[in-house]
Formats: C-alpha cells, sequence, structure tokens
C-alpha cells in the first residue's frame, strides 16, 4: 500500500463529509452490510467512510472514503486499494464509479474558484492547482491558448504539502487577494502576495481534492465528472473534452 495509507494509521479522521447522488445510494441495497459496518472495519486506517455501494464486479464492494474511492469484500474482511479493470467494457471501474461522484460534489465550490473565462466558453474545466507545481506553471503561462480554444479554467486549491505547509498559507493570501487573478498569475511567476488573510476555502478545496482521490497537481475535471492526472496541452485538452 502507499506510505499515506499505512501511516494512516496515526492519522485522525478527517471531519469532511459529502452526499451522494440517489443512484448510488439506492445501490446500497440489497447485500452490502450496514455503513456503519464498514465503517468499523476501515477505522483503523483513518478512512473515514461516507458511503458503501455495490461494485460492479460481483463479491465486492465500492467504499467512498475522504481519501477517494476503495473497494473491500462484502464481509469487509479484505480491503483492496488499486485500480480495477473492467476487460469487457474496456473501461476503468473506478474512474466510471467516482464520475457521479465528482459531478455532485463540483457545484459545493461555487464562486470559490479563480476563474479564467474563455470569450466563446465551449468547455469548463477545473483545475486543482499548487503554485509552486512546474506543471501548473506551465499549464498557467498558456492559459490564453487554453481560453482562445474555448475552455475556461477554474482553479480549485490543492496543496502539495498539506494544510500545514506554507504553500497552503501562500495560497490563502492568494485567495484573500482583492484581486484574485492578479495574485494567481504572480504566485505562478513564482512570485509571493501580501499577507492578507480572510475566510477562504483552501481548506475545503483541499478536502474536497483528496476526496477524489487526487493526490498531485494539476488535476484536470472534466465536465462529465472524468479526471485527468497531469498537464494537458491545449490540443490534447480539446481531444479529452470531446471523447469526454
Amino acid at each position: 500500500m502507499k506510505n499515506w495509507l499505512s501511516g494512516a494509521l496515526t492519522l485522525g479522521i478527517l471531519s469532511f463529509s459529502v452526499g451522494f447522488s440517489s443512484a448510488v445510494m439506492a445501490q446500497q441495497q440489497g447485500d452490502a452490510p450496514e455503513l456503519s459496518e464498514i465503517s468499523q472495519s476501515l477505522a483503523p486506517l483513518g478512512l473515514q467512510v461516507n458511503a458503501v455501494a455495490n461494485s460492479p464486479m460481483p463479491g465486492l464492494l465500492q467504499v467512498f472514503t475522504q481519501r477517494g474511492l476503495f473497494f473491500t469484500s462484502t464481509d469487509g474482511r479484505f480491503f483492496i486499494e488499486g485500480n480495477i479493470y473492467d476487460l469487457q467494457q474496456q473501461e476503468l471501474v473506478n474512474d466510471v464509479q467516482m464520475r457521479n461522484y465528482v459531478s455532485e460534489q463540483l457545484p459545493g465550490v461555487a464562486d470559490s474558484y479563480i476563474e479564467y473565462k474563455a470569450k466563446d466558453e465551449k468547455h469548463i474545466v477545473y483545475a486543482f492547482t499548487d503554485p509552486t507545481c512546474g506543471y501548473c506553471q506551465k499549464l498557467h503561462s498558456e492559459m490564453k491558448d487554453y481560453n482562445n480554444a474555448g475552455v475556461t479554467i477554474r482553479y480549485l486549491a490543492f496543496p502539495r504539502g498539506g494544510l500545514n505547509s506554507k504553500t497552503a498559507l501562500e495560497m490563502q493570501h492568494l485567495w484573500c487577494s482583492r484581486n484574485q487573478q492578479k495574485a494567481m498569475d504572480l504566485a505562478k511567476d513564482g512570485k509571493r502576495n501580501p499577507p492578507t488573510m480572510c475566510d477562504n476555502p483552501v481548506k475545503q478545496h483541499y478536502e474536497l481534492g483528496q476526496s477524489f482521490g487526487i493526490n498531485g497537481t494539476p488535476a484536470l475535471i472534466l465536465a462529465s465528472g472524468r479526471i485527468i492526472p497531469g498537464y494537458q496541452p491545449v490540443a490534447g485538452l480539446l481531444q479529452q473534452l470531446e471523447a469526454k
């Protein structure tokens, strides 16, 4: 398992809670054990279970947590961290099962993102970003190209070092700036913004990204709820948007 999971035994459970679609909640009917049973089983791993649903793969449950999507055996004994592929449908089960969840959570950050709007808007892409990330800086340097192609970029905060990092504090200053776009431009250029503080969404954005299973930046979110990890050039991103 990944280092964060082995170290999760000493971590407290985050208080972030989320809603789920009626379709996902409906899947909890039938043979799936109670959410409380799975929650108790995974508590030693420091995972907060938000919902349990039957998995497309017989014999497995999909478990939505504050750290993303995982799978367990139906009796809650065995825990699976990793990707599951449906060879018949030729698709990644993890990706497909997360899409509705992701799409339904994004309205919760309405008006708290920093937007670079395309004049002739055809697509909206959310981007979890960290100003110290090299590929985030590259993406930002090509913002005019994205906008000219009809792609609006909405930035969400994801300090890679965590909420107690220096970058997280600087991102709070950024989001509290009067001119957020100018502040973002400065940050992406390696410059600091004045230490202005206010009620800000950095913690909310970060915890939301973690619940999506995001652990690096940039991470792009399409309207379909699909998550594309890493930088995408304009032409490549357009292909992804059209393919959905």
